[in-house]
């Protein structure tokens, strides 16, 4: 059995939010009057914090929503959706059925489900952060034990990071957002709104600030956020820092991409353990995970949604317990520009292609395009480690890997960052390129210097780190969302793909907030 931390919010039946359609402003209503009177709460509050971005509700599937406005859709199962189904790593089945026509097709609006699911999700999570905290501060606890209250500074410090985590989903997606925390009044406070800049600042000294109160790799217990956890966080922002501020911080990237490696991280031998049912084991590489468990954080969003999802529930050729599922569902399949960048040696190109063709010529036919092989419920014995119909999957979500680091270093270096070197940077990428080639790595793997040009890490990126929620970032750090730069079928809605208006690069503020909020706007919808 997993040990983690989520399993402790099930002892505290509390912050259950239920948020008006015109009233969702990030705060809770209600929380229980004794659940602060007690040290030993305070970690079992904690860890609803963290399975909040796996879990919609206080009972099991979601039961009991958390809110009762939107279309019941869980964190993670909206950022996969809000993070690929628009780009090329992404073909939806259920158009129409899961209303995903206008993500896949980058032609939403402010009133899309989707984008509000995702918008209430992200706010919700930091309303619960900035609660706990609020009931965390020096003076709240300063009436329990000195040891009770080292205790609960370490867990205020997990807390701002995962309210900097949501922040950061929220920056990342849409930009200019209301901004509010734990010093902020409950209840009938309207929130300034933010720009891009300041929430960045925001979110990059939270981070700074905790780094003496996290702890290091190996004191880290499973599921719970580290110095690295932060670290890999700050690189992400500085990686992607001139789309948000308008500022390069490649040297930054750097940097903190070397204190996570510092901390003693190394890569998994098999790319694909990195994402079956025994990915918890992979402590060596897997920096942060949601973790996902079929007995104590039963969900049919987060990894449920991506594994079953990518089973076929009409091929003659793909059996479901091949990936440790009871059924597929038959809702995802990716678009052929991704096999395309692989080459036929290189084993993280796992693909399902039998009845399948690679291109889409009908985007929703499930017979269109490869089914994706690469997550799975199995163990690592092959076995199917839970009954999918009745708990979901087992299997936790990568949130940052090493690879990822390696990767965004290497990139920073190759776009002018100091504090590396070219070759370390070919170091680490061809480390990634042995994994994935194997035995035919000198032949057909190995890298040289001149291969390391900044438009090779957007292909590598893919090659690594595809469904891992990274790809609308990628893309449009690279000016190739939304532009006729790069084109792949469907995107605006047209088989041979076609530009789209520059404001689909940021989701827009759901409706219902902006008549909430008048302090909010949309700039181009």
């Amino acid at each position: 059995m997993k040990k983690i931390i989520y399993i402790l919010f099930s002892s505290l039946f509390l912050l259950t939010g239920c948020l008006d359609d015109l009233d969702q402003y990030p705060n809770i209503e209600t929380t229980s009057s004794d659940v602060y009177k007690d040290a030993s709460n305070y970690k079992a509050v904690l860890g609803k914090l963290y399975v909040a971005f796996v879990i919609n509700g206080q009972e099991k599937g979601g039961g009991n929503s958390d809110l009762s406005s939107n279309n019941g859709q869980d964190y993670m199962r909206s950022f996969f959706n809000l993070q690929e189904c628009g780009t090329d790593e992404l073909a939806s089945t259920w158009l129409e059925g899961d209303k995903v026509g206008d993500l896949t097709f980058l032609s939403w609006d402010a009133n899309d489900p989707w984008v509000a699911d995702m918008y209430y999700r992200i706010f919700y999570n930091i309303a619960l952060c900035n609660e706990f905290l609020r009931n965390a501060g020096d003076e709240q606890i300063a009436r329990f034990t000195e040891s009770e209250q080292a205790d609960i500074r370490g867990y205020r410090a997990e807390a701002r990071f995962l309210r900097a985590l949501a922040y950061y989903h929220a920056l990342d997606l849409f930009r200019n957002i209301p901004f509010v925390t734990e010093n902020d009044p409950v209840g009938t406070f309207i929130p300034p709104r933010y720009e891009a800049k300041a929430v960045f600042e925001f979110i990059e000294s939270e981070l700074q600030a905790i780094d003496g109160n996290l702890p290091d790799k190996e004191e880290c217990e499973y599921g719970r956020a580290s110095k690295a956890a932060a670290y890999a966080l700050l690189a992400k922002m500085y990686l992607n820092a001139n789309i948000y501020t308008g500022t390069e911080r490649y040297i930054d990237c750097i940097d903190y991409c070397k204190r996570v490696i510092q901390q003693g991280y190394t890569l998994e031998p098999e790319y694909k353990k990195l994402f079956n049912a025994d990915n918890h084991k992979r402590t060596n590489e897997i920096i942060f995970s949601f973790p996902v468990d079929a007995t104590h954080t039963v969900s049919w969003g987060a990894t449920t949604y991506i594994i079953c999802g990518a089973v076929s529930n009409t091929s003659d050729y793909q059996k479901p317990a091949d990936y440790g599922v009871t059924s597929g569902w038959g809702m995802f399949r990716v678009r052929g520009e991704i096999p395309a960048l692989f080459d036929e040696k290189d084993g993280r190109a796992l693909f399902f292609t039998e009845g399948q063709t690679q291109y889409l010529d009908i985007i929703d036919n499930q017979s269109n395009g490869y089914f994706v092989d690469k997550w799975t419920n199995l163990t690592d014995e092959g076995e199917m480690a839970s009954n999918t119909v009745d708990g979901g999957v087992n299997t936790d979500f990568p949130v940052f890997r090493l690879a990822d680091v390696y990767l965004m270093l290497a990139e920073a270096v190759i776009r002018g960052g100091t504090g590396a070197t070219v070759t370390e940077a070919l170091a680490y990428v061809n480390g990634l390129r042995q994994r994935a080639f194997g035995n035919d790595y000198e032949t057909y793997g190995k890298l040289t210097a001149n291969d390391l040009t900044v438009d090779f890490f957007l292909d590598e990126r893919a090659r690594e780190l595809y469904w891992e929620c990274t790809r609308r970032t990628d893309l449009i750090r690279y000016g190739r969302f939304t532009t006729a730069d790069y084109l792949w079928q469907w995107k605006g809605g047209v088989k041979e793909g076609r530009a789209v208006d520059g404001k689909y690069n940021i989701y827009p503020i759901p409706t219902t907030d902006l008549t909430a909020n008048p302090n909010l706007r949309n700039d181009n919808y």
